[in-house]
């Protein structure tokens, strides 16, 4: 089992950083594989929230590998998906789910936002309704490049926010790491408005694993972790979220003193 090079906590959010994101990886799929299977020792089912996004797909793939799951007792949810896109689009996080996890362990239930609704308004009723019908043992999520839960960018995220999918238009710096990370050909070919779940949402789960790896985060990683705890950088309301970690690679934690 990997070992933390660091740990420490920020608030009330614990951090372990790792030599890299192959071990951060291996040990959040370990955690997320025994929470779970203490969970359904307690309780006949359990639901979960997953990420998509290039953070997600290493972290994924060692889950499914280890085993020692029942999924036919965990009901999947995800957190995102583009409006106005077909499920079976390159960029599809319908597909992503599909692929890396639906076909691979056949959960009780994948419930899906469906993005190519023509009634985006009843669409978001409909999976906050999914979503509340039981509490949601498990969020694996990432943090975005401008410092974004979910599709919750600065200029939408509201810690407060009354509802718990909304529909939101996205920002450039997300639009743009998009086509950087290779889900899109350009930036004119990025959506502009998607599906999230909002905030509360996502911090009323009652395990939240956040997985941040790569260079690219370095800067996002030292403004949550440093900087106040603001819809600024949205990520930095996990310091106030006990039952969160974050787990970083050395590459994302190399500006922290």
């Amino acid at each position: 089992m990997p070992a933390a090079t660091n740990f420490f906590r920020v608030d009330e959010l614990l951090v372990h950083i790792y030599n890299s994101e192959v071990e951060m990886a291996q040990k959040v799929a370990e955690i997320a594989q025994n929470y779970l299977q203490n969970v359904l020792t307690q309780q006949d089912t359990a639901a979960v929230l997953l990420a998509t996004g290039n953070s997600q797909i290493q972290f994924l793939d060692v889950l499914v590998a280890l085993g020692g799951l029942d999924w036919s007792r965990i009901t999947l949810f995800h957190l995102d998906e583009y409006l106005g896109i077909a499920a079976d689009h390159a960029a599809s996080f319908r597909r992503y789910m599909r692929e890396r996890v639906e076909k691979r362990v056949a959960p009780k239930k994948f419930h899906y936002i469906e993005g190519d609704t023509l009634q985006p308004v009843t669409e978001c009723d409909r999976y906050t309704k999914l979503l509340q019908a039981q509490p949601i043992d498990l969020c694996c999520l990432g943090i975005g490049e401008n410092g974004h839960l979910a599709f919750n960018d600065p200029s939408v995220a509201d810690f407060q926010d009354p509802y718990s999918v909304k529909l939101v238009k996205l920002d450039t710096v997300n639009r743009q790491q998009q086509v950087r990370t290779g889900h899109f050909p350009n930036l004119e070919t990025v959506p502009q408005y998607a599906f999230t779940l909002t905030i509360p949402m996502i911090c009323s789960a009652k395990k939240i694993l956040c997985l941040a790896p790569e260079k690219r985060k370095a800067d996002v990683v030292k403004e949550i972790l440093q900087g106040s705890i603001s819809t600024d950088y949205p990520a930095s309301i996990l310091r106030q979220q006990p039952q969160a970690t974050l787990f970083l690679d050395v590459n994302s934690a190399s500006l922290l003193p």
